[in-house]
């Protein structure tokens, strides 16, 4: 057999499934009927295709453009044999026949959850597609409880360790690539969110975390670790759990929102970050960048005090994190005249081989700036133009060449540059700008604070005007 029939036949109990979406015409050759066996898929390969599956000589597709991140509803299927052929989605009962079964028995039996993970275009038996047949005996909940069974499809993740409620034990370990918790599920507490940590590595270490839905009482529920652990948080493919109640419904749960925080207080010393009356960033001096901070989804009121102390100095309100994005959270102005802020920026930068630049003025007491790249002379980019104190360029990025480049700052409309800055940029690089310090100021004088997103975790670069 090919690697290619290989691989489509792990697609079996999916075909299964789409078998009993028949009707009873033509299209519904086995009579099926909704009272023996109860099957549904769960579609958890990141890189498949989506596909129409047809039983041989019926023109009609007993199921059409299963996509990634699509759960099935449950489906009656009687006993009974058919050829089961999948073609491409949309390529009609004419097009190529991708695979075929050849002659399938169905077997009536217990209810089934089939997964489809692994990579659809991998040949290597570590990561390749496969289809996890999960036949399905939940323990009777408790009063208060709800039953989950969690299931490792992370296709690039490695060998990890789940800590329910994140606060720093595991409760599963060594919870390898394609397994399972168990046909009983995971009694777990109902009515509330909950938070679901994954760590890896030797030592364990986190890796990222989740906040699931609130779960129903007496609930019997699939958590599926799916996605690519190698993509960003917010890319489809990146790295979630795919959550299926009894119905099919809740979907993709992306990963908890990170933030880094960039000190750039013109005259503010070294603080210390507070949310909920704890310290959540110690001793974050000025042009410093914190470590990722990992959160629930939700907006924070963050305070801040001088390291070491437990007087509030300021105080700023986040807006929503969202899930699965990555966020950088500049605080800003000045203690001295109560302005000092925070400026939240979402990174959501286009891909791509070039040098991609988003600008933030955060330099209080600076005007409106106009950036522009200096090759000889000054050019302001015009989607770097015209930026107030607290205002940024477009989350995208702007385009900026394929290496190391010299900006400018001029005042908006001025033609001479007060700043010029060498940036030592690589192919490849998303980078936020951040224009910090002040004008005139000798001990912290006007300069870029240069956050590279490409990299993890983020790494900033101060530079000093030329």
């Amino acid at each position: 057999m090919t690697t290619t029939k290989k691989r489509l036949a792990l697609l079996l109990p999916l075909l299964i499934v789409a078998l009993a979406g028949c009707s009873d015409d033509d299209s519904n050759p086995m009579g099926m009927s909704t009272e023996t066996t109860r099957l549904r898929v769960v579609h958890a390969s990141p890189d498949a295709p989506a596909v129409d599956i047809y039983a041989e000589g019926v023109s009609t597709p007993l199921l059409s453009n299963l996509a990634y991140g699509d759960v099935s509803a449950y489906l009656g299927v009687d006993p009974g044999t058919v050829n089961v052929q999948i073609r491409a989605a949309g390529s009609g009962s004419s097009g190529a026949v991708l695979y075929e079964t050849g002659p399938l028995t169905l077997i009536e039996g217990a209810s089934v959850t089939a997964v489809a993970a692994g990579l659809y275009g991998s040949s290597d038996s570590a990561d390749a597609f496969r289809v996890l047949a999960l036949g399905e005996d939940f323990a009777d909940p408790a009063a208060g409880m709800a039953r989950v069974r969690i299931v490792h499809a992370g296709a690039d993740a490695p060998t990890v360790a789940l800590d329910v409620n994140n606060d720093g034990s595991a409760e599963v370990i060594d919870f390898a690539r394609f397994a399972d918790t168990g046909a009983d599920g995971v009694a777990l507490p109902a009515g509330q969110s909950l938070q679901v940590g994954v760590w890896a590595g030797s030592p364990l270490a986190r890796v990222t975390a989740f906040t699931t839905p609130a779960l129903a009482d007496g609930g019997e529920y699939f958590l599926i670790a799916t996605g690519l652990l190698g993509d960003l948080p917010r890319d489809e493919k990146g790295f979630a759990l795919l959550a299926a109640d009894a119905s099919g419904g809740i979907g993709l749960v992306r990963q908890n929102p990170t933030v880094y925080a960039l000190h750039a207080g013109a005259d503010a010393p070294a603080v210390d970050i507070w949310a909920g009356g704890a310290v959540v960033i110690a001793n974050l001096d000025f042009g410093e960048l914190s470590a990722p901070l990992q959160l629930p989804p939700d907006a924070y009121t963050l305070a801040f005090s001088a390291t070491g102390t437990s007087d509030v100095a300021a105080s700023a309100t986040t807006p929503t994190l969202a899930a699965g994005e990555r966020y950088l959270a500049v605080a800003s102005g000045l203690l001295s005249d109560a302005s000092f802020t925070l400026l939240p920026l979402a990174e959501g930068f286009d891909m791509g081989g070039d040098v991609r630049v988003r600008v933030l003025h955060a330099s209080p007491g600076a005007p409106s700036v106009d950036v522009g790249v200096v090759a000889g002379g000054f050019s302001a980019v015009p989607e770097l133009s015209d930026l107030a104190f607290g205002e940024s360029s477009a989350a995208t990025g702007v385009a900026l060449g394929s290496g190391p480049v010299t900006l400018g700052v001029a005042a908006t409309g001025e033609t001479d540059p007060v700043a010029t800055f060498d940036l030592d940029a690589r192919s490849g690089g998303r980078y936020f700008a951040v224009a910090a310090g002040l004008l005139g100021d000798t001990e912290r004088p006007f300069r870029l604070l240069l956050v590279d997103s490409a990299v993890g975790p983020w790494t900033v670069n101060d530079v000093p005007a030329n």
